[in-house]
């Protein structure tokens, strides 16, 4: 049996059986992220159901992260760079695999109707479990392997809820397939979970500081006035977010780290100056951006601010300061590297008014 049919034959059984892999991906997922700005352990995820069943593929996160399984609030500077929209993970020890595969097969095969393609496809999937039917790079397996119990575990999928789209998030759809413990999953499965992935995942759930400007003047300016901005060192520094998985026989993590690099200004108006022209205000030897206003220094240019050239009328202009983030991530056994720097901006409003002269 090729590959190519091997997926067909997933493909039907999802399609058509409406079996098993859909509740695998339900069992198999990822744990909802836990605010912890601590950066302690992260919470443990698994436990058992009604059934006896370990749900053990459960990826913890741990750090900065965002609330509820949320998406952070990073913007990848690259837009070809995403997150993984599903991936392969451990979910089952041979005997509990069997009970609840063998069990759901059974109650697909006696359900009314049950014949044709859909019919034969169960046929197909009972025998790869229980009769070593297999194909070129993938063998079967002999009762569900459970004369290996306790030495790996099943692998199934698991789908990115914070995926939008319903194609992608689906499109890991291999059957389970067995990894020894201490083994790497066969090569054939790129998408089976990796520190690097992991990582991903810990970018995609990483909550960055909210960042407040510091304005002179503060608030309220006035036309062709140097308006200086900075951020001293205390008010940011680098974050982290972790994420992990933890199942007997298998365990990984990896940490994400934002390090920040640079402030870029927008005025909200065409008709105003940025220092320097483009807006970015690079950071300094000593981590902060800019150079705090004092006294003495009104007939200065700053090295990061704004001159506004109109004023905003009976309304305020919308400053908006984004950070820009260095990536960069590492991970069980050494691994690491860069991920795409981030992005993450704040709304400022600033009131712009004419200079009033007096004559005498």
């Amino acid at each position: 049996m090729s590959r190519r049919r091997h997926r067909a034959v997933g493909a039907s059984l999802l399609t058509l059986a409406l079996l098993t892999l859909s509740c695998l991906t339900h069992s198999a997922h990822a744990a909802e992220p836990v605010k912890n700005d601590g950066g302690s352990g992260p919470e443990q995820g698994g436990g058992s159901d009604s059934t006896g069943i370990y749900a053990a593929a459960r990826i913890t996160y741990s750090g900065s992260v965002a609330k509820n399984g949320s998406t952070g609030n990073v913007t990848s500077a690259d837009v070809n760079w995403a997150p993984p929209p599903c991936w392969y993970a451990p979910y089952l020890g041979a005997k509990d695999f069997k009970k609840k595969m063998s069990q759901d097969i059974e109650s697909q095969m006696n359900a009314p109707g049950m014949g044709g393609h859909a019919g034969a496809a169960l046929s197909e999937l009972k025998r790869h479990y229980e009769d070593e039917y297999g194909w070129t790079d993938t063998p079967g397996y002999k009762d569900y392997n459970v004369d290996k119990d306790g030495e790996g575990m099943f692998w199934a999928a698991v789908e990115n809820p914070n995926e939008p789209d319903l194609l992608k998030r689906s499109s890991c759809n291999d059957l389970p397939f067995w990894v020894d413990n201490g083994e790497a999953p066969p090569p054939q499965y790129e998408q089976a979970i990796t520190p690097e992935i992991l990582a991903a995942l810990a970018y995609q759930h990483m909550q960055l500081p909210d960042t407040e400007v510091s304005l002179a003047p503060e608030q309220t300016t006035k036309v062709n006035l140097p308006t200086w901005a900075w951020l001293d060192k205390a008010v940011f520094d680098e974050v982290q977010a972790t994420a992990a998985i933890d199942v007997p026989g298998f365990n990984l993590e990896a940490t994400t780290t934002a390090r920040p690099v640079s402030l870029t200004l927008e005025p909200g108006t065409d008709d105003a100056v940025t220092y320097p022209a483009s807006g970015e205000c690079l950071i300094n030897n000593d981590d902060s951006i800019g150079e705090p206003y004092a006294k003495g220094k009104a007939d200065r240019t700053p090295p990061c601010g704004i001159t506004y050239l109109r004023s905003s009328g009976n309304g305020t202009y919308n400053l908006q300061a984004t950070i820009t983030w260095d990536i960069s991530w590492t991970g069980t056994g050494g691994a690491g590297g860069d991920l795409p720097d981030g992005t993450f901006g704040n709304g400022q409003a600033v009131t712009v008014q004419e200079i009033q002269s007096v004559n005498r």
